[in-house]
């Protein structure tokens, strides 16, 4: 069983999730039901589906896991395209976050091919 806490795209994905709560509590109050829950649990399913793959037994599994991780971070980035096209973040908050889920999604993708060449 892996610890996940020791991977840096799970850091890095919990930091960003933090980032998208706080940022999130400053949307339109007409949005709690819709768009800040959904980049809200977009955002934290990254995180989770990295914990909880690390859980499982196989790399197989565990790359079963990433895969939800890697469209959960598609998820999260088209949601920040729509906030940022929404007024409710900044241009410059905006490319912050980009860079990081970008970032979040290229690790995820690499330790994807490390495993696939063990399974």
């Amino acid at each position: 069983m892996r610890d996940f806490k020791k991977y840096d795209i799970w850091q890095l994905s919990h930091s960003l999730t933090l980032e998208v709560y706080k940022i999130t509590s400053n949307f339109p109050k007409d949005e709690i039901y819709s768009l800040t829950s959904q980049i809200r649990r977009a955002a934290a399913s990254i995180p989770t589906n990295i914990s909880e793959g690390c859980g499982r037994n196989s790399d197989k599994e565990f790359n079963h896991f990433l895969n939800i991780a890697l469209g959960s971070a598609n998820e999260t980035e088209y949601l920040l395209i729509l906030s940022k096209d929404l007024n409710y973040i900044s241009e410059e908050l905006f490319s912050d976050l980009d860079l990081k889920i970008n970032t979040i999604k290229s690790k995820i993708f690499k330790l994807k091919k490390a495993l696939s060449s063990t399974i």
